[in-house]
């Protein structure tokens, strides 16, 4: 039954000052009343200056993030949202859950609950799976959430905080190259942004009804203002300024190729890539007899392409250490969810690459007569 507001209010200032808070959003509007902001969303996080109070908000165009130190600062910036004329508020912490609705009386409708824990888990069995973007996550209201696409966001999110610094902050500008439909590129910047970092995202893809579909969903989500989309191919797309961090995610054949390419020319310091299709190196050894005694892995047509993704890859990491990366090969998913299921993770050290490092690249690509479409793309001077 309906409860005074001021009362309802005030039990959910309790709760988004509670150290177990986990999660709270205010949304929608009351009768008569408009608020500044169309949705705002508050979870607390931990950055190297300390714990803070991340609060998301949005006017339907533009986001606005910002962490709010404890204290008086935290007490300060949720009186501010409590006086905005919201309509609903859902308030979770580790030990409860309220929801909020405002009736067009102005009283308020309150739904209070214990927050469900964990089971016990039995003797033998792994504990629960703990997700980085949690599963109820509204983003997978938009993208889709089936079973199979959480798995997959969840282990690129998983090589992802495996790249970056664990203590990065600030800025960081990021391109994801053949985004396609871009729910890893939105679930990207869902992780980054909770984080603490000032993300600003740019997906490319050739398909102008992509770039259109994307846009209108990055609207949607309130972050229109930083994750923006553009139409053209991995090689040609204008983006400017150059990114910090680089994603190829399931480009096909060399299109990898390009993306890796681009970001070798823009010094990018990071760089995800997981490799589709391999037809280029494939075609090359179809061309030349294998070297000997490595008939054997060619001959049959099986082997043969097996054999011409691994060398593809290997070559690439190759490739990216020549260009003063520190690259290597890690399993992206388990293969029984896909079988392209490698990526190539690369840190830019802007060292110089050693002899060695040229010479067992450049004798590589001597023995098995192939030339590697990213060696193409970078005219790599092979010394030795």
């Amino acid at each position: 039954m309906p409860e005074p507001l001021d009362a309802a209010l005030a039990e959910v200032r309790t709760l988004l000052l509670d150290p177990a808070l986990t999660r709270a959003v205010a949304a929608g509007r009351r009768r008569g009343h408009r608020p500044t902001v169309v949705r705002a969303e508050l979870r607390p996080v931990t950055l190297k200056a300390g714990p803070r109070l991340q609060i998301a908000t949005s006017d339907g165009a533009r986001p606005y993030t910002r962490n709010v130190a404890p204290g008086p600062d935290t007490a300060a910036a949720v009186d501010e949202l409590l006086a905005e004329p919201f309509g609903n508020w859902h308030v979770e912490t580790a030990d409860a859950t309220l929801q909020l609705r405002v009736t067009k009386s102005g009283d308020a409708q309150v739904h209070r609950a214990a927050t469900a824990r964990p089971t016990a888990t039995p003797a033998g069995h792994d504990r629960a799976k703990e997700y980085l973007l949690d599963p109820g996550d509204e983003i997978f209201t938009e993208i889709g959430g089936s079973a199979a696409k959480r798995r997959q966001v969840d282990a690129f999110l998983r090589a992802l905080a495996a790249t970056l610094p664990d203590d990065l902050t600030g800025a960081l500008r990021v391109v994801d190259l053949g985004c396609g439909n871009a729910y890893l590129t939105f679930a990207a910047y869902r992780y980054l942004a909770g984080r603490g970092l000032d993300v600003e995202l740019v997906g490319v893809d050739v398909r102008e009804d992509q770039r259109r579909r994307n846009t209108e969903l990055a609207q949607r989500l309130g972050w229109a203002d930083k994750v923006s989309f553009v139409a053209g191919t991995i090689a040609d797309a204008v983006v400017d300024p150059a990114p910090d961090l680089v994603l190829a995610l399931h480009a096909c054949d060399t299109a990898t190729d390009e993306a890796l390419a681009r970001a070798v020319r823009w010094e990018a310091r990071w760089v995800l890539a997981a490799p589709c299709c391999h037809h280029d190196l494939a075609k090359q050894l179809r061309a030349n007899p294998a070297p000997p005694p490595y008939e054997l892995l060619t001959r049959q047509g099986i082997l043969r392409e097996r054999f011409a993704d691994v060398l593809t890859d290997a070559l690439r990491a190759g490739l990216l250490r020549v260009h003063g990366y520190r690259a290597e090969v890690v399993e992206f998913v388990d293969s029984q969810h896909t079988p392209r299921n490698l990526l190539i993770r690369a840190r830019r050290t802007g060292t110089a690459a050693t002899d060695p490092q040229h010479t067992e690249y450049r004798e590589l690509v001597d023995q098995w007569q192939v030339t590697p479409r990213l060696q193409t793309l970078l005219a790599v001077p092979l010394v030795g």
